[in-house]
């Protein structure tokens, strides 16, 4: 759990995830949901326009997550998304600058989110379950996809716990993340979740073409799309 946490968030402390960390994602992923909610609703409380709520609720996020996934949806956008070869997508991935292609993925996305946050009543078991299900489907990335790298990499530590474990794991997390969901906001969350677990799932078919299949990056990338993804389904008229 500690691991998780330290890998996941700026809480913790600094730590080297095992084979064993990712049982503890979909947990860690509803309890930072339920902090980026409090601060949602809480400020819903405090201001009278949406838009505040809705900035400070993309901002708790950044902040408690220190932009780790955001950064990972940046690199991935600039490995997948050009026409280059197969190596040279992971070679950019790795690059410590960022190109167009990420840089237009990350406004994009944090414009969807904040359109989505302001457009709903805050909904704090809504964000739970939805986070919990985005960290659940980055455990299900593994047991989808092979790892890209064949030189190996920090994300190939997860592939300790087994395919079987992780897939468990998974499953899991997702079925208590549309719960929690479904409990807040009714139908719009049980949308939300499958909407995470869509664009999680074409995510992972993009790399597993383009790349060979997971990285790090890919990951995180597709924890914020599947959030992202649910966030503006659930704002729709259900």
């Amino acid at each position: 759990m500690r691991k998780a946490l330290g890998f996941l968030t700026l809480f913790g402390g600094a730590s080297i995830p095992d084979g064993r960390t990712m049982r503890w994602f979909p947990a860690v992923g509803a309890a930072i949901g339920a902090l980026v909610g409090v601060v949602w609703w809480g400020a819903g409380k405090g201001w009278t326009s949406p838009l505040v709520p809705a900035a400070l609720a993309v901002v708790a996020d950044l902040g408690l997550t220190g932009m780790l996934h955001l950064d990972g949806l940046a690199d991935t956008a600039d490995g997948l998304l050009p026409h280059l070869p197969r190596r040279r997508r992971l070679e950019v991935m790795d690059a410590p600058d960022l190109g167009a292609f990420g840089v237009a993925t990350a406004v994009v996305v944090l414009v969807a989110r904040f359109a989505a946050f302001s457009s709903i009543r805050p909904d704090i078991a809504l964000v739970a379950g939805i986070w919990c299900a985005s960290r659940s489907v980055m455990v299900l990335g593994p047991v989808l996809v092979p790892y890209a790298r064949a030189e190996g990499g920090l994300a190939s530590v997860f592939l300790g716990d087994g395919p079987l474990p992780l897939a468990v794991t998974g499953i899991v997390g997702v079925v208590a993340g549309g719960a929690l969901a479904a409990w807040g906001a009714g139908v719009a969350g049980v949308v939300a979740v499958a909407g995470v677990v869509l664009a999680a799932a074409a995510l992972y078919a993009l790399a597993n073409v383009r790349l060979g299949g997971f990285t790090g990056d890919v990951l995180g990338a597709a924890g914020v799309l599947g959030e992202t993804v649910a966030l503006v389904l659930a704002t729709a008229k259900w």
